[in-house]
């Protein structure tokens, strides 16, 4: 008897995958057979999504909410979609986008349309990701030519920084001693002792 999965996926722990799961319940995706994965989806080198991959059967039908939740990689997609439409005889109903829908009875124009509109669909998503890499890019060249620093500012060091560091170079205290009555890390500790030492 043919089978109605789910795949439900967010691309990080904390998002929340609540829409997409009450769109798969009003669908009729029983529980136990959606399947939810919290990982980008810049390719399917997905555990869950192979998983599922395998369980899939001839005929059975496999629901996604929107196109970029089966992933982001246009020419992946493209792939993703003929293996499962076409050699594997999987239907692909994406609820957002009902002319994405490869159930039976579609007749060939049916079939174009939805492999045109996956095609359209997949190349804006993969333009978005290039222009959001693109702005990034950008944005990052302009703040550092405005002499923007990233990464963690450096902490300012103790008064007591030098006389122990002195101390710890003659032998008299050990770093993790220094560092403790600093209160900072010991492994900061030497660091900075060691640069000050060089510079």
């Amino acid at each position: 008897m043919n089978q109605t999965y789910g795949y439900v996926r967010v691309s990080a722990q904390e998002q929340n995958e609540s829409r997409q799961m009450i769109a798969m319940r009003q669908f009729g995706v029983e529980e136990k057979n959606i399947v939810v994965e919290k990982q980008s989806g810049r390719d399917f080198n997905r555990p869950r999504y192979k998983g599922l991959l395998r369980q899939l059967r001839r005929g059975d039908v496999l629901v996604v909410k929107s196109i970029d939740r089966l992933g982001r990689n246009y020419q992946e997609i493209l792939e993703q979609w003929q293996l499962l439409t076409k050699k594997r005889e999987i239907a692909i109903v994406v609820l957002d986008m009902p002319l994405l829908d490869t159930r039976q009875g579609r007749d060939l124009t049916g079939t174009l349309i939805a492999d045109i509109v996956l095609q359209l669909l997949s190349y804006v998503a993969e333009t978005e990701r290039e222009n959001i890499r693109q702005r990034q890019a950008e944005g990052i060249a302009a703040a550092l030519a405005r002499g923007v620093q990233f990464g963690r500012g450096r902490k300012t060091l103790p008064d007591r920084f030098d006389h122990l560091a002195r101390l710890w170079r003659q032998g008299e205290i050990s770093s993790r001693a220094a560092a403790q009555e600093l209160g900072i890390s010991y492994q900061t500790f030497l660091r900075r002792a060691k640069e000050c030492a060089e510079g």
